[in-house]
């Protein structure tokens, strides 16, 4: 559990925003799934969009730590099977327990980002260590655009996301492996 109080009350929107969509998400709200005094939330981000801000910076930083954790200890996928297993894996975790409240709120900021793009410069996909793994994997395999086939790669499976997320059922090991096929095409 955090012991900051700007982090804890960023989680806590997180599982908000997550649970009640944008109209949901408020102070009170916030202080209430932090288990906080009511006011707490605004004394520490007095407006809206400085709680918004704090919700997509904690955000970003769970999903930055995860794939940091995730590509420093994977190596470069050997083949294509190993490739889309590993961004099986990486659905899966989106679309389950704390993965996805993640992806729920992440979804919702994305949205709002269009009316607030000081929100959309924070939600800029970013380096890691696993983008970069699926970046070497599609150089390793003589690919000259690698970078540019590693972000449609990247954003078809967050497609595949967001899709399930919303109208439900499960990603299949075949679905993926066709995304990698034709990233390696």
């Amino acid at each position: 559990m955090p012991t900051d109080r700007r982090t804890l009350l960023a989680d806590a929107a997180v599982t908000v925003l997550a649970e009640s969509g944008m109209r949901g998400l408020t102070h009170r709200a916030v202080d209430r799934a932090a288990g906080l005094p009511p006011g707490t939330t605004s004394a520490y981000l007095r407006t809206r969009d400085a709680l918004l801000t704090a919700l997509v910076r904690r955000l970003v930083a769970l999903d930055q730590a995860e794939l940091e954790e995730v590509g420093g200890r994977t190596p470069v996928p050997r083949d294509a099977d190993e490739l889309a297993a590993g961004l099986l894996a990486f659905v899966e975790r989106r679309l389950s327990g704390d993965g996805r409240r993640r992806s729920l709120a992440r979804y919702a900021c994305a949205i709002e980002s269009v009316h607030h793009p000081e929100l959309r410069e924070i939600l800029v996909p970013r380096d890691n260590a696993a983008r970069q793994a699926v970046q070497d994997f599609l150089a390793a395999q003589g690919l000259p655009d690698a970078a540019e086939r590693t972000v449609t790669l990247l954003t078809c499976v967050d497609g595949l996301v967001f899709d399930r997320l919303v109208n439900g059922g499960t990603v299949t090991a075949q679905q993926v492996h066709r995304l990698v096929s034709a990233a390696l095409r």
